[in-house]
């Protein structure tokens, strides 16, 4: 069963080439134009001349008219939401609807909060102050696994490691991963992505992290929870 989360309007475009890691040449009903993409992995399966996707108008004067905000996607139906803002928001919905079962309770704190070398995404209060970072998994794996990452990730690295040697010394911290695409049965780390990372989620684990998965979509209005708390596999 799906629960709505945010309503999100877009419009159909179609990608022409990537222009630099956040900019995108579209082509809209209204004509080619750029759209900001806020995503900073390679979406390799995604980037592609001629590939279906949704764009937001952007209200704010610049230097492109949208925001991607989504591709359509084989596992369908529904497309695969990779702007990280929209993911974050659409969490914050699921965390205040109540419908996060292992986030009862819990309530944002604070945002982009620093711990050790490293900034994440959240604090949550859950009685408690738990630390969050929050991971885009925008990638179909085999068996319709979400994957992340789908490029070596530095900052990953360090964020994760950061939270395994405060989880430590007894400071709460949670990663949640966002399987943003549709039809996905499981979250598991990439390593052909980057093959740091699967090493250092099972280190989190037994250092006492929280890993958690959430799997939603895009329907071309709205954002819509599948899962709260889709398996993750180490």
């Amino acid at each position: 069963m799906t629960v709505d989360l945010i309503e999100l309007r877009g419009v159909r475009c179609e990608v022409l080439r990537r222009v630099n890691r956040f900019v995108v040449a579209v082509r809209s009903p209204e004509g080619t134009s750029l759209a900001h993409l806020n995503n900073t992995g390679r979406l390799l399966e995604y980037m592609v001349p001629g590939g279906a996707a949704y764009c937001v108008p952007r209200t704010a004067p610049g230097a492109t008219r949208y925001r991607l905000v989504a591709f359509e996607d084989r596992g369908g139906p529904g497309a695969a939401l990779v702007d990280t803002s929209y993911q974050m928001s659409a969490l914050e919905a699921a965390l205040r609807s109540g419908a996060l079962p292992w986030a009862q309770g819990c309530s944002v704190a604070r945002r982009s909060p620093r711990l050790g070398d490293s900034v994440l995404d959240y604090v949550f209060d859950c009685g408690a102050a738990i630390y969050v970072e929050v991971k885009s998994a925008a990638m179909r794996g085999p068996g319709d696994i979400a994957m992340y990452p789908d490029c070596p990730t530095e900052r990953g690295r360090r964020q994760i490691s950061t939270m395994i040697e405060w989880s430590s010394r007894g400071i709460g911290s949670l990663i949640v991963f966002i399987a943003a695409l549709p039809g996905v049965v499981a979250f598991a780390p990439n390593g052909s992505g980057d093959p740091v990372i699967p090493g250092l989620l099972r280190m989190a684990r037994s250092a006492g992290v929280g890993l958690r998965a959430i799997s939603m979509h895009y329907d071309g209005s709205r954002v819509l929870l599948d899962d709260p708390d889709l398996p993750v596999l180490l």
